[in-house]
């Protein structure tokens, strides 16, 4: 079973990529902040990371550049695809667009496109 990590603040959000997934046969973990998303990924490997920008504790971006922006990338074996309706300046944007799998504006995707994307991305579950 694809496992997927959701670090999302908004309890809607959150509660329909949730559910959404585990319909479609995800094994889904879900927290509200950065600093519990950092841990979750520090103690258990997914599949999929899911990350919005707009988090408290640790910022999405924040996120991003530890998970992947160092010498060596701390998550290889996972997706991470950002989340976000925040509107970063376009540098921003670019040098977070190029360390993740994806980049989607939560405004334009619905559950259904986001399993999509995951599985073009190699998310085809696995039960």
């Amino acid at each position: 079973m694809k496992t997927v990590l959701c670090i999302e603040d908004d309890r809607f959000i959150g509660e329909m990529y949730v559910r959404s997934l585990k319909r479609e046969g995800y094994e889904v973990d879900w927290v509200v902040n950065g600093g519990d998303g950092l841990a979750a990924v520090e103690s258990k490997k997914y599949d999929f990371i899911l990350i919005d920008i707009m988090l408290p504790n640790k910022r999405g971006d924040e996120l991003v550049r530890i998970l992947r922006g160092g010498e060596e990338d701390k998550v290889p074996n996972s997706k991470v695809l950002v989340l976000t309706n925040y509107q970063q300046d376009a540098q921003s944007r670019l040098q977070t667009e190029d360390k993740v799998d994806a980049y989607l504006i939560k405004a334009d995707i619905t559950p259904k496109k986001l399993l999509q994307v995951m599985a073009k991305l190699g998310g085809e579950k696995k039960n």
